[in-house]
């Protein structure tokens, strides 16, 4: 899975996704952290990659832009401590896959996860 890690996500858990095999791309990696939302959501569309964010800003701007899909991973957790969100993205991971790849928005929180198929509304 292709994934585009926003500066909200610790270095420590960039380099955990890439140990499990994941093509991680990180902001800070490729000189990218001060590009504003929009222009980092513009990134996956073009890259065929999934947005890994903290930033609630992500579900607004994926609600508002159908026609194009571009999946997003959204932390909602109260304990960003590395170790905490890959015990996290561990779990959630394996279970919306597909529907990560067929476009979604998944809400990660500490006890469960949400999956809203994109396009919102549509």
């Amino acid at each position: 899975m292709r994934l585009l890690a926003d500066m909200g996500i610790s270095p420590t858990v960039v380099r955990a996704l890439r140990g499990e095999g994941h093509d991680v791309a990180y902001l800070p990696d490729v000189g990218l952290q001060r590009l504003s939302d929009r222009d980092i959501f513009s990134l996956p569309a073009r890259e065929d990659c999934i947005v890994v964010t903290v930033a609630l800003e992500f579900g607004e701007i994926v609600a508002a832009s159908a026609p194009t899909v571009v999946s997003v991973v959204l932390l909602r957790l109260r304990s960003m401590r590395a170790q905490f969100v890959m015990q996290r993205l561990a779990i959630v991971l394996p279970d919306v896959t597909e529907a990560l790849e067929a476009g979604a928005v998944v809400v990660v929180e500490d006890t469960r996860h949400r999956v809203r198929k994109l396009p919102i509304g549509g």
